[in-house]
């Protein structure tokens, strides 16, 4: 059913994405299909490195966290942005094509008031994509 899954993760905050970790793998060992982890960074330092290549070998090391606790095939897929902050949601669309994904699970905290005026990721990621995807709360 399905071939390939894709998980937005952030790892400054992978302590809130558990949940959506354990339906990614029960998922993916389900279908055989493998998990491909994407996070999207910028060149400035920050809490995963000072450098891209030390918050690409983050991911790297996160994905291999991930293959080893789930048992499945798990790709890392790091997406460099000049502006993370505003660019997040357009660069995950954009990976959901370029991966040739068709189940995207993502972690999502409760909306509260500002997700009435504006989309979160995971809200605008649901209504534009063109495959399923599985926002876990």
């Amino acid at each position: 059913m399905f071939s390939h899954i894709m998980v937005p993760v952030d790892l400054v905050h992978k302590d809130k994405l558990q949940k959506a970790l354990d339906v990614a793998g029960d998922t993916a060992k389900r279908y055989s299909a493998p998990v491909h982890v994407v996070t999207v960074t910028g060149d400035l330092p920050g809490p995963l490195g000072h450098t891209p290549a030390q918050k690409i070998e983050a991911l790297n090391t996160f994905a291999a966290e991930l293959r080893e606790k789930y048992g499945v095939e798990v790709e890392a897929h790091p997406v460099m942005s000049n502006d993370p902050a505003t660019d997040t949601t357009r660069r995950l669309l954009a990976a959901i094509d370029d991966i040739g994904v068709d189940l995207v699970i993502m972690a999502s905290h409760q909306p509260g008031i500002m997700e009435h005026i504006f989309n979160s990721h995971g809200g605008y990621i649901a209504r534009h994509a063109k495959c399923s995807v599985f926002v876990v709360r």
